[in-house]
């Protein structure tokens, strides 16, 4: 009982993550553009690295401001790489550009190796050392980017899901292409510093995935992944305080233990659903002959 003070504020911390994070992995999935927050991780934490060489202090605003627009410049560029006949898959592009920038920031560490734990810290990140503080700031940041979504939420979500269509709408897809990926920047640069790349992924992946296992309508989805998120928050929290584990790690895990309940649930209900289903029809379009006594 004496820990749960020291927990509530990483918990409030893990709510808004959930919140935030589960809208935007529904489009996320929806665009097939599943490593996009680990590209733009990595993109952020190279902005970072050249901070610190530059000679900059690596937790004040100048390090964020550099390191948010290096995520500016790799959101043009997963803008742009966005072809017409998608011949060539975004997600390639993704990947090519995670790998170019951990090369990049491997290279400029061997140059700072005195702030390489900073670096380690923003990947990794202790989402127990979060305060009232960076609770209240994320907060005010996520809940602004949360009102310019709903705005503009069904051009972004026409995009996400028919772009064809959105393009027949005369909408420039690249240009609101740009707006999204720089709002998700701002979100996985301030995410990551938080909670760290693995947490920050499974918050923006497994509550949309889960999700999808009951509902193709994005506003069920969106209520089973922020129920899902909230559940596995409170799980993962109790259970680090229950077994001394650490909180970040526990909450990943939770996350693939409630997913393959709920894949489980969906097997059981869904899939049993539908074989009666077929049964029924099967009855129905081919009744049992009546079969006359032998004389």
């Amino acid at each position: 009982m004496e820990i749960l003070p020291f927990l509530i504020w990483p918990f409030m911390a893990s709510l808004i993550l959930a919140g935030i994070h589960a809208y935007l992995g529904v489009h996320v999935v929806e665009r097939g553009v599943i490593f996009v927050d680990l590209a733009l991780a990595q993109i952020a934490a190279l902005g970072a690295t050249v901070a610190i060489l530059i000679g900059m202090d690596p937790h004040g605003l100048g390090a964020y401001w550099l390191s948010l627009g290096f995520t500016f410049i790799g959101a043009a560029v997963f803008a742009l790489v966005r072809t017409r006949r998608g011949h060539i898959p975004q997600e390639a592009f993704i990947g090519i550009a995670y790998a170019v920038a951990s090369a990049a920031a491997i290279l400029a560490m061997s140059k700072a190796t005195g702030e390489t734990e900073h670096l380690k810290d923003m990947l990794v990140g202790n989402i127990l050392a979060v305060s009232r503080h960076d609770v209240a700031k994320t907060a005010l940041l996520y809940g602004a980017i949360g009102i310019f979504h709903y705005i503009f939420r069904r051009r972004f979500l026409l995009i996400s899901t028919d772009p064809a269509e959105a393009e027949k709408q005369g909408i420039s897809i690249r240009f609101w292409d740009f707006l999204f990926y720089a709002s998700f920047g701002f979100v996985v640069t301030s995410s990551v510093a938080i909670a760290g790349v693995l947490l920050v992924f499974c918050y923006l992946i497994v509550p949309s995935v889960g999700a999808m296992l009951f509902s193709d309508r994005v506003g069920k989805r969106l209520a089973i992944g922020w129920t899902m998120g909230t559940l596995v928050s409170a799980l993962g929290v109790y259970f680090s305080v229950l077994g001394d584990l650490p909180t970040g790690a526990t909450i990943v895990c939770t996350f693939g233990g409630v997913l393959i309940v709920m894949f489980f649930v969906h097997l059981i209900f869904f899939h049993g659903k539908h074989a009666r289903s077929l049964k029924g029809v099967a009855a129905v379009e081919h009744p049992k002959e009546q079969v006359l006594p032998h004389r």
